[in-house]
């Protein structure tokens, strides 16, 4: 099965954190569905999630952080309309 290097990964970790996340997959598959890989194995999973799935949640954190942002703004755009003084 040939390997598609033309989308680079859209989330990446700091060497350390990569490092748990692989070793925490590993452990996963291992326990969860008895399925032992070796690192490049791991490694190649974990790509696929990164590239792949991790945008999905990324994306979707933005979209909530937008709607919160603009609740926010309305509430004190309310609170300056609030503090006007009329003359």
């Amino acid at each position: 099965m040939g390997r598609s290097r033309t989308k680079t990964p859209f989330i990446t970790l700091d060497p350390e954190q990569e490092r748990e996340a692989l070793q925490t997959l590993k452990r996963f598959l291992e326990e969860r569905f008895e399925l032992r890989l070796g690192s490049f194995e791991v490694a190649e999973v974990l790509e696929v999630f990164s590239k792949d799935i991790a945008p999905h949640y990324y994306n979707r954190a933005i979209a909530d952080v937008q709607l919160h942002l603009k609740e926010r703004f309305e509430s004190i755009e309310s609170d300056l309309w609030a503090l006007e003084k009329n003359s």
